[in-house]
């Protein structure tokens, strides 16, 4: 029997959905820069039961992240990701496709053999026998997809509108017999029509999920938009609403968490954003947003995001830009004089956070854009004291040659600037 519901035969429940078929307390960062990170790992290793934290993260890089074109994990590295994603505190793994059989069944079978604490989930078509394939794997968690909107429907259901709710029904009570958690999901739920989708969730909640996926499948909403459709869902629901977003129009974290402020409780995530076309939103994105934007430390540690997010770009074969938030190299890398000659001061005038919390460290960069105090700075460190002249000639030469090599410049290219050095 599922987890916290019955068969919906068993209720005597189901309304006629079928025949309509066609508090968060803000707490700001320390704007000081005061970062508490001892009290940060504490509260991980507080954190034991994974069903606890107030927001669910269930990362989808082993399904969803793997679907980026050109991107094919290996069952090692899927099983070492799995680990790691365990070690770290991710409540939840989507772990993949079971029906794809074959190398995917084998990576999922050994995920579900390593005892983690973290829930892992294989994701289904609404068919008896993607269900079969995920027992087979080892699974005690299925999430089923269906179509909601009116160009998904026509595609893979002919336009039959009914046929969503008989065979989300048939796999349901399928999957139910069976002892399964369920999830369903309700595929482009964005497009879909507000009514028709309401329906379709109402339906999975009466027939026995335990949790409904908003997905913004082609990445089209912005913040205000998903949360006026998710609180709608929120407001209807008694199961929990979990945040499906992509990142066709760059808004994914930022959808992903105007569904949580909706009232969304379960996140999807994938590891650096990886993702069919333009991502999803990224890990290291919602995390870190619950955690300095509204104050939620979820129980995940931060301080290893540099190596996961490392071991999925040499894993997929596609490195993340030099300015990606949170773990691109340039997240806490100064060049700028007036941003060098605060940071100097006091970090927090330029950072949000330290970037030791998240596993980085912070970059003072001699360039183009360079002033006195951070070339001042770097001197210092070498025992140099130049005149307030000799430091102008400097910082113009600093300039010339920044600009000739279209990059910042080598603590030893700067030291052979300076004359009789």
């Amino acid at each position: 029997m599922a987890i916290g519901h019955q068969k919906a035969e068993d209720k005597g429940q189901i309304r006629n959905h079928e025949l309509s078929a066609c508090g968060f307390t803000d707490k700001p960062h320390n704007a000081l820069g005061s970062y508490d990170l001892a009290n940060d790992k504490e509260q991980i290793r507080n954190t034991k039961d994974k069903t606890m934290s107030p927001i669910q993260i269930n990362d989808t890089t082993l399904r969803d992240g793997e679907q980026s074109a050109g991107v094919a994990f290996t069952v090692a590295e899927k099983v070492i990701f799995a680990s790691l994603m365990d070690s770290i505190g991710v409540h939840e793994l989507e772990v993949g496709i079971p029906a794809m059989g074959s190398i995917e069944a084998e990576a999922i079978t050994e995920i579900s053999n390593l005892g983690l604490q973290t829930l892992l989930t294989g994701w289904n078509r609404a068919v008896r026998s993607d269900i079969d394939a995920s027992l087979a794997c080892g699974l005690e968690r299925v999430h089923i997809s269906v179509p909601v909107s009116e160009i998904q429907i026509a595609v893979k259901f002919q336009g039959n509108c009914e046929r969503v709710f008989k065979q989300l029904r048939d796999t349901i009570s399928y999957a139910l017999d069976r002892g399964l958690y369920i999830s369903v999901g309700g595929e482009d739920s964005s497009r879909a029509d507000d009514k028709f989708l309401l329906d379709v969730a109402l339906a999975a909640q009466d027939y026995g999920a335990s949790r409904f996926r908003f997905c913004d499948t082609v990445g089209i909403l912005d913040p205000l938009t998903t949360y006026s459709k998710v609180q709608e869902l929120v407001s209807k629901l008694t199961i929990p609403v979990e945040m499906h977003t992509h990142n066709d129009f760059g808004m994914a974290t930022a959808n992903a968490l105007a569904g949580v402020r909706a009232g969304a409780t379960s996140v999807n995530t994938t590891v650096n954003g990886l993702g069919e076309r333009a991502g999803n939103a990224a890990l290291e994105e919602v995390v870190m947003g619950l955690k300095r934007i509204y104050g939620m430390n979820i129980g995940i540690d931060t301080t290893r995001f540099k190596e996961i997010s490392e071991f999925i770009v040499e894993a997929s074969g596609c490195d993340i830009p030099p300015w990606k938030a949170i773990v691109g190299d340039n997240a806490f890398a100064h060049e700028s004089g007036i941003h060098g000659h605060g940071v100097l001061q006091n970090p927090a005038t330029y950072e949000p956070f330290s970037p030791e919390e998240v596993g980085r460290e912070r970059r003072l960069v001699i360039g183009k854009h360079s002033g006195k105090h951070l070339v001042t700075s770097f001197l210092d460190k070498y025992g140099i004291a130049l005149s307030l002249e000799e430091t102008r000639s400097l910082i113009d030469a600093v300039r010339d040659l920044s600009v000739e090599l279209k990059r910042g410049l080598t603590p030893d290219e700067l030291l052979n600037l300076i004359p009789n050095h």
